[in-house]
């Protein structure tokens, strides 16, 4: 996209638009999205800036997730039926194929997240992007047998030219963008591709909740409860998206994790919730706009 003041849709006052209809009446479409990432112990972790490597503590921390965090997530999810959408580094698949095999047997749903969350987007060259992007959706798909159709960027950076790759990459929807609304919109590239943006909260967000808002494991619980009450009296009108992030190292501490049960619980009690993935909630939103 050639860089612009606002983005490459238009401004839409949520109030002022046609009722947005999920499939059987459902009021609000749950989409909850566990970052599995991997860290390199040659770089430092995105955002955390500059320091000395190997960096031990910051990266013990986030293995666990991984070797352990995932599984109680796997759990928790499984109890209520949820199939997660994961945002994937695709050095995961080269390095822990377990984390894919597990997941490919909860049939959960893949999205493009950068090869390592040690680099960002908008941190490399030009050519590099294509590279990652490229690289990122083909190991996935070669090692998970479906291929991403959606994508959210390492620490959610782009460039003017992410989404252009995006869709000539074959994606259908992104991530990034989604924290300025509670329903997908489409997006249009100068080529006339599209592109749906998917709500990404960043505050129905654990990382943001723990590491930047001390928030405790039951003040997140209540994050959630508090905005999907809201999300589902809203959704009585028109369809919203409540979308929940979770990073295993974080959600996956054993003190915390109850906090997620306790949640889901919460949500699923209620009629009229549709447990859907990204591609499901992308694609019903262009059947809604007719195609776009």
């Amino acid at each position: 996209m050639k860089p612009h003041a606002y983005g490459p849709f238009p401004y839409s006052l949520i109030s002022r638009r046609s009722p947005l209809k999920w499939p059987s009446g459902a009021r609000v479409a749950l989409w909850v999205v566990p970052n599995i990432e991997i860290f390199s112990l040659l770089e430092r972790p995105g955002g955390l800036g500059p320091g000395k490597i190997p960096d031990i503590p910051t990266w013990a921390v986030r293995d666990y997730g991984n070797r352990v965090g995932i599984a109680r997530i796997m759990q928790v999810l499984d109890r209520f039926g949820v199939r997660a959408t994961v945002a994937l580094n695709s050095d995961i698949c080269l390095h822990h194929p377990e984390i894919i095999e597990e997941g490919c047997k909860r049939k959960w749903e893949w999205m493009g997240h950068n090869q390592s969350n040690t680099r960002r987007l908008n941190e490399v060259t030009a050519e590099e992007e294509v590279q990652i992007i490229r690289d990122t959706l083909s190991t996935i798909e070669r090692v998970s047998g479906t291929r991403p159709l959606g994508w959210l960027g390492s620490g959610l950076q782009e460039t003017w030219n992410t989404l252009d790759h995006l869709a000539t990459a074959g994606c259908e929807y992104v991530a990034d963008w989604g924290a300025n609304d509670d329903q997908p919109y489409t997006m249009t590239l100068e080529d006339g591709k599209t592109l749906v943006s998917v709500p990404y909260s960043y505050d129905i967000n654990d990382k943001q909740a723990f590491e930047r808002r001390n928030a405790s494991a039951s003040d997140f619980k209540d994050m959630i409860c508090r905005q999907f009450d809201v999300l589902y009296r809203e959704g009585a009108e028109s369809g919203r998206v409540m979308h929940i992030a979770l990073h295993p190292y974080l959600t996956g501490l054993p003190y915390r994790i109850d906090a997620l049960d306790q949640a889901l619980a919460y949500i699923c009690r209620h009629e009229g919730v549709w447990l859907a993935t990204g591609s499901e909630i992308a694609r019903h939103h262009r059947l809604q706009a007719g195609g776009k």
